[in-house]
């Protein structure tokens, strides 16, 4: 079974604490132990320097006379037991406190064994219930050795107390600081809580959810928390798109098969009628002609635009060229479609036109422009003035065209370059009436040349679409001045 995060954290913690009170405490007792073996080694080590200058005379291994007076001084020095050994290591005398049942003091073998340098040893008691720290140092003024050891029981017994009360209070310690470790890390991950919540909302369906603010800007938890909104952020507007573009794809086939349909409908409806004699050979395939033609523009328009959303820029053939041929072009086509218009070619600040080089395909451009001449044509009343601009407007090259007719409401534009809109529904399905797609791939031709088609309109203010493409750099601008000059009226 895997445990949770605050487990974890706690359990390591934890581990860590009690190696930290460990080690503390094995130091302190290791320090406490050191500090009074020098302290007692340094009182052995004076003692047996002085008791080295004085002759081992009258002291005996026997216990000696007025015990009441010999184990005072003793305790006092800290050496309840005095050795004198005689130069064949033989124990010619001793002190030693009558406190001390005799098989608690070192075996004599032991104390044979000292180095007489002065340095302490711990020796092992006869009956192996205790430990003596001794010293031992050669006698002046006669050949033998003086040996003074003091018992260890005292210093073990403070030790054994110290580890002992190390442990309860580490223990004590350890529970604490765990319980208060439980409390501070709930409260530490209380946000990964709050977190964990709001994505089980988000993953039962609530994409409007956000993770709250949590902790400062500045922390791990707020660094975590601004993500995770800027992540949520991005997600609910994946999803948002995805669902307008499942949307207009129902729609945009909605409209597919009903646009397909009205010209099947009409070759099959002039079939039938040509059957049961309602009409001759000459009407019938007139009709036939007339839907198969409508039904073939529909098709390639469509394949068209979806050339165009998948590969923009592999259904161009660019060549540097320049604007003002194809609007000067457009005149003349407006001209020939209606000769009653006003027509003008201007600048885009109404001087003359200017230079308008960019690198573009002048086929599909000419479509774009045509595409807008017959929407003028169509959509304001004869003999409303039509006006062409070209030119330079800072690092783009632009073409407008406008006219004065009735406009259109803010819907009505905003929804202008979608596919199969009509702005007037009525001429829906009259005769010469468009596809409805010509904005849409007029659009699509100029993004892929990297630039824009876009529409300023207002009802009764008439309508302009701006058509602005990327200029082209001076040495380019020169080449294309020179051959529109050639192709100039």
């Amino acid at each position: 079974m895997r445990l949770s995060l605050r487990a974890r954290l706690l359990l390591l913690t934890t581990g860590l604490l009690l190696a930290g009170l460990t080690l503390i405490s094995a130091v302190v007792s290791s320090q406490l132990e050191r500090y009074q073996l020098d302290r007692l080694d340094s009182q052995l080590r004076s003692f047996t320097e002085i008791i080295a200058q004085v002759s081992p005379s009258g002291p005996n291994r026997e216990q000696p006379a007025r015990p009441e007076l010999l184990d005072p001084a003793l305790d006092l020095i800290g050496a309840p037991y005095l050795a004198y050994l005689g130069p064949d290591g033989s124990i010619v005398g001793t002190l030693r406190s009558s406190r001390v049942a005799a098989e608690s003091f070192p075996a004599d073998n032991e104390l044979r064994s000292l180095p007489v340098d002065g340095s302490a040893r711990v020796l092992q008691a006869a009956n192996q219930d205790g430990r003596w720290r001794a010293v031992a140092r050669p006698a002046v003024g006669w050949s033998g050795t003086v040996i003074a050891a003091a018992p260890l029981a005292e210093a073990d017994a403070t030790i054994a107390k110290l580890r002992t009360t190390s442990l309860i209070s580490g223990a004590a310690l350890l529970v604490l600081l765990t319980a208060i470790g439980w409390w501070a890390l709930g409260r530490g991950l209380r946000p990964l809580r709050r977190i964990e919540n709001t994505a089980a909302a988000i993953a039962d369906g609530d994409l409007t959810q956000r993770v709250p603010g949590l902790a400062a800007p500045g922390t791990e938890i707020g660094h975590l928390a601004a993500s995770l909104n800027t992540m949520l952020g991005q997600l609910e507007q994946a999803f948002a798109d995805r669902a307008a573009a499942e949307t207009r794809m129902r729609a945009f086939l909605a409209d597919v098969s009903h646009e397909l349909r009205t010209p099947l409908v009409g070759i099959k409806g002039s079939t039938e009628l040509y059957r049961m004699g309602g009409s001759d050979v000459d009407e019938a395939m007139g009709r036939i002609d007339r839907e198969a033609t409508r039904l073939t523009v529909l098709t390639q328009d469509l394949l068209l635009l979806a050339q165009l959303d998948e590969a923009p820029e592999g259904q161009l053939d660019c060549a540097p060229m320049d604007l003002r041929t194809i609007a000067n072009d457009a005149r003349h086509d407006l001209r020939a479609l209606d000769p009653s218009r006003p027509i003008t070619l201007t600048g885009p600040q109404g001087r003359a036109p200017g230079p308008a080089a960019v690198n573009g395909d002048e086929n599909r451009l000419r479509q774009v422009v045509t595409n807008l001449v017959g929407n003028a044509i169509a959509h304001t009343p004869p003999g409303t003035p039509v006006h062409i601009r070209v030119g330079t407007m800072g690092d783009h090259a632009v073409l407008f065209i406008e006219d004065d007719g009735p406009g259109m409401t803010e819907e009505q534009a905003g929804r202008v370059f979608d596919r199969f809109y009509r702005a007037d529904r009525a001429r829906k399905h009259s005769a010469g009436a468009g596809t409805g797609l010509g904005l849409a791939i007029a659009r699509s031709i100029a993004r892929a040349h990297g630039g824009d088609l876009v529409l300023h309109t207002a009802l009764g203010a008439g309508a302009s679409f701006w058509l602005t493409l990327p200029s082209l750099g001076q040495a380019d601008v020169g080449r294309v001045q020179l051959g529109h000059a050639g192709n100039a009226e």
